[in-house]
């Protein structure tokens, strides 16, 4: 028999079957099944009874669940259920309260009743009926195959997360030894307001955001970081631990935000977990774990989960948010302020007509198109796949580059260049769906990202897509500079002497140490302005000496050398900025 998508055990069909008579008046059933398992309430009133009855009676019943999207819903299996509570024991031997907030289909708690013979009380809370059906049934089976003389009291509540009284609970159970355990949603709240999901909070700013960042993307919040930051928030001064199954980028903004929430929370981990093995998705996930009612800690190890073995620890390191304390420890030396402002390549938003390849006496556009027009705009194009070698000077892409800064007047075009006037010209519909901002009441063939600085003859090169910190010196071709698409970061010089010795410095392990102490590779553009613009070349210059860097650097001079050190030691190198 199955009952809302869950096939009912033999012995429980006995149970019930032995109990027929009383399944009439669900007070009289629920107070033997209170006998048999201590759960509260397993029927809730005696329609939900009356309804089991007919089933029974039909001995077959087919139930489809909802888009498990709806729910952020990704269910912990039960291996490895039973690992998670198997690690938690070994830190906490006795527990006597165990609370998950988003109980699913119940595994964490069979989990835990089968470990802890400690346990007094349990809380399970589920806003999927079927799944509160289900759970029920499979602790009463546990108990049908193990009887005992003493159960804990509990409680499998039919409730949304963010509507359960956790206030009351947590004074309630604030001397017994607790576990918060759980597997919350893995999905943001647009996500699910975009479905039109009922498993929302209520509207609010949980993290304070200020007025700009609270109706952007900032405010777009994680519903399982919402539903962590509540149970910390109320049973963090609670003797016992906290472990949830989060993305690791939940976990991320935990320890960040510790900094200011300043939980009772220590010997803080983050145990990766294989999402695609466990649960088919490819999401990087892990166990966070933490010990309740510790001295406030603001760091967290990184763990492989399967294996033990120590990854990075990340954190709040001399009030700085690091990914590697040990790291940062050693290259800390050089986080200031870069001398050499960074820079975002060029960017169009219509490649199909700016990216070109040569053939022969011609161009050929993305859309297959062969031309001809003048070469004085064309400029050769690198992306962050091609920054791949130390140097380069070759390329693969060419693009048309309309403007020397932002905003610059395009109508010279026609008159000076009247092929490349014409081709362009021909495609402005494509031009004119651009959707964003930046090109609105802007000149015809507009661009963004272009000054005086993208027309330097040497570029130190990083991609912004990768998760690689190599740095790339980039020449010029034919005695025309290269230019980089906005997917890259730079910084331009038109001294070749100058450009090597901050291409070495860029590339060297102090730097390239503070870089990975500080970039997380899990974010969306792992390297950014605002990361380049910490590496201070002046503290960097400092750590080498010339005999050091003429290993790395031909023909260097100990006058250019020393010219670098100077010029890199003033407060900031006067750059042409249109920001």
């Amino acid at each position: 028999m199955t009952y809302y998508g869950f096939h009912i055990p033999v012995n429980i069909l006995e149970l019930f079957e032995t109990n027929a008579k009383k399944l009439k008046n669900f007070t009289a059933i629920n107070k033997i099944i209170k006998k048999v398992c201590g759960i509260n309430k397993f029927f809730s009133k005696q329609s939900d009874v009356d309804e089991f009855y007919l089933k029974l009676k039909e001995y077959n019943s087919i139930v489809s669940e909802p888009h498990r999207r709806q729910y952020g819903d990704y269910q912990t299996n039960n291996a490895l259920a039973s690992s998670v509570v198997n690690y938690v024991f070994k830190k906490h031997e006795k527990v006597d309260f165990l609370l998950e907030p988003t109980c699913g289909r119940g595994n964490f708690i069979v989990a835990a009743i089968k470990k802890y013979k400690t346990l007094t009380k349990i809380v399970g809370i589920e806003i999927y009926f079927p799944y509160v059906i289900e759970t029920k049934f499979k602790i009463l089976n546990y108990y049908l195959e193990n009887p005992q003389n003493e159960y804990p009291d509990i409680d499998i509540v039919h409730e949304n997360v963010f509507d359960f009284p956790f206030v009351a609970l947590s004074k309630s159970t604030i001397n017994l030894k607790t576990l918060v355990v759980g597997n919350p949603p893995w999905v943001t709240n647009s996500e699910l307001g975009s479905i039109d999901s009922n498993n929302l909070p209520q509207k609010s700013n949980f993290k304070k955001l200020g007025g700009f960042d609270a109706i952007t993307g900032k405010g777009n919040f994680d519903i399982g970081e919402s539903i962590s930051i509540i149970m910390l928030k109320l049973f963090h001064q609670h003797e016992g631990g906290f472990a949830f199954l989060i993305k690791n980028a939940v976990v991320k903004n935990i320890i960040h935000d510790q900094k200011c929430n300043d939980f009772r929370i220590g010997k803080i981990e983050e145990l990766n977990i294989d999402s695609k093995k466990e649960f088919n998705v490819s999401v990087n996930a892990s166990l966070f774990y933490s010990k309740l009612n510790s001295t406030p800690e603001y760091t967290c190890r990184k763990v492989d989960f399967y294996n033990g073995k120590l990854i990075t620890e990340f954190g709040w390191l001399r009030n700085k948010f690091v990914n590697s304390t040990s790291d940062y420890k050693y290259s800390n030396i050089i986080d200031g302020r870069s001398a050499f402002i960074w820079r975002s390549g060029v960017k169009h938003d219509c490649s199909k007509i700016m990216e070109l390849e040569k053939s022969e006496d011609s161009f050929v556009n993305k859309l297959g198109e062969e031309f001809k027009i003048e070469e004085n705009l064309v400029y050769g194009l690198l992306k962050s796949s091609d920054l791949k070698s130390l140097k380069t000077k070759k390329y693969r892409k060419q693009t048309i580059i309309t403007q020397r800064k932002i905003g610059a007047k395009t109508d010279y075009i026609k008159k000076e260049y009247p092929l490349t006037y014409k081709y362009l010209n021909s495609k402005k519909s494509f031009f004119d769906r651009r959707k964003s901002s930046i090109y609105k009441d802007k000149p015809e063939f507009s661009i963004f990202g272009i000054g005086q600085y993208s027309f330097a003859k040497y570029k130190i090169a990083i991609s912004g897509l990768y998760k690689t910190t190599h740095f790339t010196l980039v020449s010029p071709s034919k005695s025309k500079p290269i230019m980089l698409d906005d997917t890259c970061y730079f910084i331009g010089f038109d001294n070749y002497k100058t450009a090597q010795i901050a291409h070495f410095l860029a590339n060297s392990e102090i730097v390239q140490k503070f870089l990975k102490s500080i970039i997380f590779s899990d974010a969306k553009r792992a390297v950014n302005k605002d990361i380049l613009m910490r590496i201070d070349f002046g503290k960097a210059f400092a750590c080498f000496s010339y005999e050091e860097a003429l290993e790395s650097i031909t023909n260097l001079k100990i006058n250019d050398w020393e010219e670098f050190g100077e010029s890199v030691n003033k407060k900031q190198i006067v750059q042409t900025s249109l920001f």
